[in-house]
């Protein structure tokens, strides 16, 4: 990212919209942006690829043969709408995968999350990076995504309905045509 011509943009919409960037409030606003957009635009540093192999730490299943699910709730994470540069926020992710032989360590797959969310995303390329990031990290083809989040695009402007809620699934390999599976999503 290139914080130097961040700040001086930010500065430039300060002045666009009628404010004065050298007053006592917005003196340093221009380097507080740019170092917030650093850090939640963290994601966009990194190839879907690249997330896959910083958070692949894997280990050997114990999987003796019955059938065998991962399936992780409630990661809370948010992201900003590459539409309007908007937060999406109050935004929960569920995952569920079956393994092959080899597990990821549970703190990877809300580590993927959060990171796939650090970019502008649309809700649904958000589920289909997960579910792309965490196949290549798990070695298996067999991933489900849920996410339920709110838009302040549509909340806080527009059509202003601070309780629309969107939900989006992705489903890839096993989970494409078994209901039973998709169910383990809620």
């Amino acid at each position: 990212m290139d914080r130097e011509a961040i700040k001086f943009h930010i500065r430039g919409l300060l002045e666009a919209i009628g404010e004065n960037p050298d007053r006592e409030g917005l003196l340093d606003t221009p380097e507080r942006v740019a170092g917030m957009l650093e850090e939640v635009l963290e994601g966009t540093e990194y190839t879907n690829h690249e997330i896959a192999q910083m958070f692949g730490k894997t280990f050997p299943s114990e999987n003796k043969g019955e059938h065998e699910v991962v399936v992780m709730k409630d990661i809370t994470v948010f992201s900003y709408c590459e539409h309007h540069l908007a937060l999406m926020y109050d935004m929960t992710v569920n995952v569920a995968y079956i393994p092959h032989g080899k597990v990821l360590g549970l703190s990877k797959i809300a580590r993927i999350c959060d990171m796939a969310a650090k970019r502008l995303q649309l809700q649904e390329r958000l589920g289909r990076d997960i579910a792309e990031i965490i196949a290549e990290a798990s070695g298996s083809e067999d991933v489900g995504v849920k996410i339920i989040g709110s838009h302040s695009c549509m909340t806080a402007r527009g059509i202003r309905n601070p309780s629309a809620r969107t939900e989006t699934r992705t489903y890839t390999g096993a989970f494409k045509n078994n209901r039973d599976l998709q169910n383990l999503l809620g």
